[in-house]
């Protein structure tokens, strides 16, 4: 009899948690079915650091072909809508520091207006006006990395701020 009562209660908080909307982060999306197709037009950059974009861009185009959903378009006309956006600031501050004084955690923070919109009507479906990204990143100093750290970790952040961007915009945050 127990054994029954248990199985009802578990059942029953299954059904609750299912019906409430739960699922797995970046595994949903809100929206439209029929967007199959998306171009990401190349970022703006209005930082002060030189050729961001290119690999934020990148970054982008290669979380959403990770999603599988859609397919990324070569132009505007191919698609269904379009990712587009401006890097409006870039920072690097360093958080923790060596014995001799060295940075070794930096935390990076990026801000950027981003849109996505439809080609068909140019309704806008998502947008993120003040898209803030910041996170803690460490650092080993090397020969590679002594005259520029910041080159190094912008390729670690793209993916990371590639990931939760596009996990916004599937999710409409």
């Amino acid at each position: 009899m127990k054994k029954i009562v248990m199985l009802a209660v578990v059942l029953g908080v299954v059904a609750v948690l299912a019906g409430c909307g739960y699922g797995l982060i970046g595994q949903t999306s809100t929206l439209p079915e029929d967007i199959e197709s998306i171009f990401v037009e190349p970022l703006k950059n209005r930082t002060t650091r030189p050729q961001i974009e290119l690999t934020m861009t990148r970054a982008i185009i290669n979380e959403l072909v990770t999603r599988r959903r859609f397919t990324i378009a070569t132009n505007r006309e191919e698609a269904d809508a379009i990712l587009s956006g401006t890097l409006t600031a870039f920072t690097v501050r360093p958080v923790t520091f060596d014995p001799q004084g060295r940075a070794e955690e930096w935390q990076i923070s990026i801000r950027a207006d981003m849109d996505f919109t439809r080609t068909d009507n140019d309704e806008l479906i998502w947008e993120q006006p003040l898209y803030n990204f910041r996170d803690n990143y460490e650092l080993e100093l090397d020969e590679a990395t002594v005259f520029d750290p910041e080159d190094r970790t912008i390729q670690i952040v793209s993916v990371d701020f590639a990931q939760t961007l596009v996990i916004d915009l599937l999710e409409g945050f």
